[in-house]
C-alpha cells in the first residue's frame, strides 16, 4: 500500500473530524462551517501552507472544503499573473468552473432519478 494512501486518509480525516467537532461543540450551523472552511482554504492558500499539504497527501486534502478554498486562490493568483487586477475577479470563476459544472450535471442526474421528499 502506497504512503499516500495513508496520508491522504489521515490528513483528510483530520479535516473532517474538526468539521464534526464544530458541528457537535458549537452552535455554528452547517452553512457557516462550510464557509469557514472555504475561507480558511483560501488563507492557508495564499500564506503558503496548503501547498505541502496537497503534495503530502493529495485528494485527501483536494476534495473537502478546504480544497475549494485552495482552488479559489490558486486561480486568482494565476490569474493575476497573468492579466493583473481584472484577474481578481475571474481567476477563481475560471478555476473553478469545471468542479461546479460538474456537480450541477449530476445533481440534475440525480434529481432525474431519485423522488425528493418534503421533509
Amino acid at each position: 500500500m502506497s504512503v499516500i494512501y495513508v496520508y491522504a486518509f489521515v490528513i483528510g480525516g483530520a479535516l473532517c473530524f474538526i468539521g464534526q467537532l464544530l458541528i457537535d461543540l458549537t452552535k455554528l450551523t452547517p452553512a457557516r462551517i462550510l464557509v469557514c472552511y472555504v475561507c480558511a482554504g483560501v488563507a492557508l492558500g495564499a500564506l503558503g501552507i496548503y501547498e505541502p499539504l496537497i503534495k503530502l497527501s493529495g485528494e485527501g486534502a483536494r476534495v473537502p472544503l478546504t480544497g475549494f478554498g485552495y482552488l479559489l486562490c490558486k486561480g486568482v493568483e494565476k490569474q493575476v499573473d497573468k492579466d493583473g487586477l481584472i484577474g481578481i475577479l475571474s481567476g477563481g470563476l475560471t478555476a473553478c468552473a469545471a468542479g461546479v459544472a460538474a456537480a450541477m450535471v449530476f445533481a440534475f442526474i440525480a434529481a432525474l432519478i431519485f423522488k425528493p421528499k418534503q421533509k
